[in-house]
């Protein structure tokens, strides 16, 4: 009995080491390929645009080849691979860490560059798949994407990528300004008029050149005049007379400062008697009139690819 146990253990200890063996051998035979076949594996799966599988390589090159010959190229690509699978943290991550380690690298703008796509591409991401307005939602991502191209840009004004960042912060800086007036309009639901004027001044002073200006201008108007401040709101109106003269709040070359509280009555408003007419509300929202888009399309992703 005694040797058939003895025997029994001997078994399962064979088999543990045969299963540990194994496992150590598959897990080194990636190791044993050569930096270089390692790295065209990778370029195979870039080619072929699987990701998930240029990214697995690409780490193999970061955690057994650090300083090889491929090392450098290995993490830009890395970049590229992460933010076209869609892990768009991930890639500012990679890209951060590119910069910190390679501050004097001949394509160290595209690791600057790309930090702001992913960025960017975080919100666009989402709202790629929902009607919802972005400027209706929390943008911080939208700040982060414009403070990373704004570094960008500072840096390396004559990068290749340059132009393409500028059309996206141009973009970003509307997002922030239509959202700063989005709340202003909050404000005016909450009857907190001073805080709604000083979300327009805020547009005004600095956002210039944004769509949302006129609504800015239109906010402070009718915020001062709702605090009884009639010098500033005339001087509010009549700047933007002189910019806006079409504005829709302006009737016969002055600020109609009844706009926006009259209800359009319906058949039930009739019907009731006004009794379950809906409280007025003051709300500026021009974009139809002064934005003259709603969406940009940046969608040649292919022409991000790092150069070597």
């Amino acid at each position: 009995m005694k040797s058939i146990f003895n025997n029994t253990l001997l078994t399962v200890f064979f088999i543990g080491l045969t299963l540990v063996a194994g496992c150590s051998s598959s897990s080194n035979s990636r190791k044993t390929k050569s930096e270089k076949e390692v790295y065209e594996l990778a370029q195979d799966a870039l080619r072929v645009s699987n990701w998930e599988r240029a990214i697995e390589y690409l780490g193999l090159l970061e955690e057994f080849y650090p300083f090889g010959l491929y090392a450098e190229q290995s993490q830009l690509e890395l970049i590229y691979a992460n933010f076209r699978n869609d892990d768009f943290e991930l890639a500012i991550a990679s890209a951060d860490r590119f910069i910190r380690l390679n501050p004097q690298h001949r394509n160290i703008d595209y690791a600057y560059y790309m930090r702001g796509i992913s960025s960017y591409s975080q919100d666009s991401a989402v709202n790629s798949f929902s009607p919802v307005d972005i400027t209706q939602k929390d943008i911080g991502t939208a700040r982060d994407a414009f403070n990373y191209f704004g570094q960008f840009l500072s840096a390396y004004p004559s990068s290749p990528y340059a132009l393409d960042a500028q059309k996206r912060m141009t973009y970003l800086k509307n997002v922030m300004a239509r959202s700063e007036i989005n709340v202003a309009n909050y404000y005016f639901k909450r009857e907190a008029y001073l805080a709604a004027a000083n979300r327009g001044r805020f547009v005004v002073e600095n956002m210039q050149g944004t769509p949302a200006v006129p609504d800015a201008l239109a906010t402070m108007a009718m915020g001062y005049f709702m605090l009884g401040k009639q010098e500033l709101a005339n001087t509010a109106a009549q700047i933007l007379e002189a910019n806006y003269p079409d504005y829709p709040a302006l009737k016969d070359g002055a600020f109609d400062f009844e706009f926006n509280f009259e209800l359009q009555k319906t058949l039930l408003s009739y019907a009731t008697l006004g009794l379950f007419d809906k409280r007025p509300t003051i709300k500026f929202d021009t974009r139809k009139k002064y934005d003259p888009f709603y969406s940009n399309d940046f969608s040649d992703i292919d022409a991000l690819s790092p150069t070597n």
